[in-house]
C-alpha cells in the first residue's frame, strides 16, 4: 500500500478534484499553491478549456495564479476521469441541489463515487466535500465504493470535510478558514487532517463524517433560522410603524448576548437557502418535525412578495400602480460585490413585478445577462445616466461601485430592501 502519509508529509500527494465550481477550483489552487500537483476532474468543457489556457472564472481565485500554476504544470484540468487511478488524494466537490419536492439530489455525489470506484486502488483517500445529510458519506458514497472489493478505513480512507467558501470575502479565503475533518475510522480522519494541514492554517478534528456533515448543516441552519427571526421582525416594525434598521443598530449596541442579522427580499446563494432542508429531509425520515427549519423557510420564501406588496402600496400612495409602471432593480446578484446569482431572491422580485404589468428592468454590473424564468433579460447598462426615467428604483442587493447617495438625489423614488441608504434623509426613500 502507498505511504500516503510519508507522500502528504513531503508534498509529493497528487491531489484530484472532482467539480471545479464556487468551492473545487478555490480549493484546488489553494493546494497548488501549497506544492501540490493538484488536477481537476470536470464534465464542463469550458472551464477545462479555460484551466488549460491559465484563465480564471472564479473571482476569488485570481487569474495571474491560474495562469501560473497551469504553466507550471501544479494545476490541470481534464474531462478524463481515467486519471483518478493515479491519484493519492481526491475530494469530492461536486453540486447537491434540491429537487422541486424540497428533498436532496444527491445524484452527483453518486456519479462521482461511481468514476472513483471503477478506479479505486489501495491507499487512496477519499474526501467528500459537497454538502449533505448526515450519514451520506458512511451508508451511500462508502457502500459504492466498497462495491468493487476493498474496504474502508482499511484498505483506503473515506472521510468528509464541509466546504466553507464565501464568495467575494476579502478576510477569509480557503487557507485561512478552519477546516473541519471526520473520517470513517480514526486512521481517515489524521490523513484527511493532515491532507488538509498542508494547505490550510487551522484543521479541526471530530468523532466521525457524520458529525463533520452535521456542523455544516448546523452553520447555514443557524443563518437561515435568524435570518427569518430578522424578517419577521422587519413584517412586525412595518405594521407598528417602526424603523427595523434603527432597532437593529440600538439593539446591537448590547455587548453580549446579541448577534445582529439583518432582513432583506429573501436569501440566496449556494448554501443558505437550500442546506437547512437537507437537515430537515433526514430528520423527516427519523419521524422528527423539524419545525424552526420549516417556519424560517417560510418566511424567508414569502420575502419577495413582501416586498411587491410594500412597493404597491407606496405606489398607491403616490396617485401611481404597479401596473403600467417603469422599475430598476439594482443588483441581482446574491449577495454584493460578486458575479453569482444562484437562488438570488431579485429574480423572484422580478418575475412577481412583471406579473403586475410593470415595466421592469435591472442594472447590475456584475450580470451582463440573466435568465429570470424563461426569458433571458439584459443589464441595463445606461439605466443610473437616465435614473429619473423610472417610477422607482428597487435596491435588491448593493454593490460598493454604486454611489447610492447620488442615485438617491436624483431619482424619483427609491425602494431599498438592504439599508443601502442609511444615514440619508429624503423623502423619496421608502425603506423596508
Amino acid at each position: 500500500m502507498v505511504n500516503l502519509k510519508k507522500l502528504i508529509g513531503e508534498g509529493r500527494a497528487r491531489v484530484g478534484v472532482i467539480g471545479l465550481g464556487y468551492v473545487g477550483l478555490p480549493l484546488a489552487a489553494e493546494f497548488a499553491r501549497s506544492g501540490f500537483e493538484t488536477t481537476g476532474f470536470e464534465v464542463d468543457k469550458a472551464k477545462v478549456s479555460a484551466i488549460s489556457k491559465g484563465r480564471s472564472y472564479i473571482a476569488d481565485v485570481p487569474q495571474a495564479e491560474v495562469r501560473e500554476f497551469s504553466r507550471t504544470g501544479k494545476l490541470k484540468a481534464t474531462l478524463n476521469f481515467s486519471g483518478l487511478k493515479k491519484m493519492d488524494a481526491i475530494i469530492v466537490c461536486v453540486p447537491t441541489p434540491l429537487r422541486k419536492s424540497k428533498d436532496p439530489d444527491v445524484s452527483y455525489i453518486v456519479r462521482a463515487a461511481r468514476e472513483i470506484a471503477r478506479r479505486l486502488r489501495k491507499g487512496q483517500l477519499i474526501v467528500l466535500e459537497s454538502t449533505t445529510y448526515p450519514g451520506t458519506t458512511k451508508d451511500l458514497v462508502k457502500p459504492l465504493l466498497e462495491a468493487a472489493g476493498l474496504k474502508a478505513g482499511r484498505d483506503f480512507y473515506l472521510a468528509f470535510s464541509p466546504e466553507r467558501v464565501d464568495p467575494g470575502n476579502t478576510n477569509y479565503g480557503i487557507r485561512n478558514t478552519p477546516k473541519v475533518v471526520g473520517g470513517i475510522t480514526p486512521a481517515c480522519t489524521r490523513l484527511a487532517g493532515m491532507l488538509y494541514a498542508a494547505a490550510i492554517d487551522k484543521v479541526i478534528e471530530v468523532s466521525n463524517t457524520e458529525t463533520a456533515e452535521l456542523v455544516k448543516l448546523l452553520e447555514n441552519t443557524f443563518r437561515a433560522v435568524n435570518i427569518g427571526m430578522i424578517n419577521e421582525m422587519s413584517l412586525m416594525c412595518n405594521k407598528l410603524g417602526l424603523d427595523i434598521w434603527e432597532v437593529i443598530s440600538a439593539a446591537a449596541s448590547k455587548p453580549f448576548g446579541f448577534m445582529p442579522f439583518y432582513p432583506g427580499p429573501g436569501i440566496g446563494g449556494h448554501c443558505i437557502p437550500l442546506d437547512p432542508h437537507y437537515l430537515g429531509w433526514k430528520m423527516k425520515t427519523l419521524n422528527f418535525e423539524p419545525r424552526f427549519i420549516e417556519l424560517a423557510g417560510v418566511i424567508n420564501a414569502s420575502m419577495p412578495e413582501h416586498v411587491v406588496t410594500r412597493l404597491g402600496e407606496t405606489l398607491n400612495r403616490r396617485g401611481q400602480h404597479l401596473k403600467g409602471a417603469r422599475l430598476l432593480l439594482l443588483g441581482m446578484t446574491y449577495k454584493p460585490d460578486i458575479s453569482d446569482p444562484r437562488e438570488s431572491p431579485a429574480k423572484d422580485v422580478f418575475m412577481l413585478l412583471k406579473k403586475t404589468g410593470a415595466r421592469v428592468e435591472y442594472y447590475d454590473p456584475y450580470v451582463p445577462a440573466m435568465k429570470i424564468g424563461a426569458t433571458t433579460h439584459r443589464n441595463a447598462v445606461r439605466a443610473l445616466k437616465n435614473i429619473r426615467a423610472y417610477d422607482c428604483v428597487l435596491i435588491i442587493t448593493p454593490h460598493s461601485c454604486i454611489d447610492y447617495r447620488e442615485l438617491a438625489v436624483k431619482a424619483r423614488l427609491v425602494f431599498d430592501t438592504r439599508n443601502a441608504t442609511r444615514g440619508f434623509k429624503r423623502k423619496n426613500i421608502v425603506r423596508l
